[in-house]
């Protein structure tokens, strides 16, 4: 992940075989990591099952936070596709009844926005 990015809060995609070493204990038998992403130190990884969202906390890094969202919970979803001088695309999500959304994030050019657009509407239609 360039330091552009980064500065900008731009996700980019981790391996899936890195997310399920890390993350491992996390997952329920039968669950693994399909689709991964990281921003400075929080990390969002699509599951075969759910959506799970860790927000690393302090300066340290020593304390997170784990929400788990599971996709039949997931009542719909946006994207904003990058333009020619835009630098990002944007996810949303919203949770049940919610209006507003629950999860809102933002990847680089270097991530087909519209390959995990179409993974998240295989997990929720």
């Amino acid at each position: 992940m360039s330091l552009f990015n980064k500065i900008l809060g731009n996700a980019s995609e981790v391996s899936s075989e890195k997310l399920n070493e890390k993350y491992g204990r996390l997952l329920i038998s039968g669950e693994e990591v399909e689709l991964g992403f990281k921003l400075f130190r929080d990390v969002f990884m699509f599951t075969n099952k759910r959506l799970i969202l860790i927000d690393v906390q302090g300066i340290t890094g020593s304390k997170a936070e784990y929400k788990c969202l599971p996709y039949k919970h997931i009542s719909r979803f946006s994207l904003e596709t990058a333009g020619t001088f835009d630098l990002d695309a944007e996810l949303k999500i919203w949770i049940s009844s919610e209006d507003l959304p629950t999860v809102s994030k933002k990847f680089n050019k270097s991530i087909d926005i519209y390959e995990v657009q179409k993974y998240l509407a295989a997990k929720v239609l």
